[in-house]
Formats: C-alpha cells, sequence, structure tokens
C-alpha cells in the first residue's frame, strides 16, 4: 500500500513539481493550497508526512505545523518545511512548532526525497 504525503505550498507549480517526484518514487500525494486548505483536507485519512511552504496566504506554514499537532490523528506525522527561508532563527521556529526537516527552495528532487525517506511513518 503506497504511502501518503501531503504537499502544501500556494505555488501549483512548486505542487507540481514535488507531487512528480514523490509520485515517480511510488507515493500517492495530496495537495493543498495553504494551511487552511490544508487543514481542510485532514478529515482522519491516514497522511504519512506532510512537506509544507513557511510563506503562504490564509495560514503559514509554522502555524499550519502547530495546528496539525493538535489534531489527534496527526500529532505525530512528520513534517518537512519545504522553503526559500534560510535564517536559523526560522528554522528554531519551525523545529519548535514541530517541524522535523528543513529543505531551502531551489531544491534538488533527491534531497527532499531522501529527507521523506527517512521521516515517513511506516
Amino acid at each position: 500500500m503506497p504511502k501518503t504525503i501531503m504537499v502544501v505550498d500556494d505555488s501549483a507549480s512548486l505542487r507540481q513539481v514535488v507531487g512528480i517526484a514523490l509520485k515517480g518514487a511510488g507515493y500517492d500525494v495530496v495537495e493543498a493550497r495553504d494551511g487552511l486548505d490544508a487543514l481542510s483536507k485532514l478529515t482522519g485519512q491516514k497522511i504519512n508526512l506532510v512537506v509544507c511552504d513557511v510563506n503562504m496566504p490564509n495560514m503559514d506554514g509554522i502555524t499550519f505545523v502547530k495546528e496539525i499537532k493538535q489534531l489527534p490523528n496527526y500529532k505525530f506525522t512528520p513534517v518537512i518545511m519545504l522553503t526559500t527561508e534560510s535564517q536559523e532563527a526560522k528554522k528554531k521556529e519551525g523545529q519548535a512548532a514541530g517541524a522535523k526537516a528543513w529543505v531551502v527552495k531551489p531544491f534538488k528532487p533527491e534531497v527532499l526525497l531522501g529527507a521523506v525517506q527517512k521521516l515517513v511513518l511506516p
């Protein structure tokens, strides 16, 4: 049974690039435009991992990570932040919220897939 990964980014082209890389590696992908859209799609189904941007309209990635950690079904779902942000302060804020990894854009698909494979839950 393939693992399901949610990709949360306000850029449709970035969601597409990440989706192609993940699908190519055998994962199912659920896409969301921002944190609010992502929360509305978390309806109890198994999500093995989330790849999330930091800077998005409506709800930014760090707020989204804090929100997902409050949901019993998703409290232990690992989150990879995929972002243009590279400052230590932002990384620490992301880690404090519960993000497990930080990948800076532009990224190499194999780097992202390596992080996904390390973190994806059984």
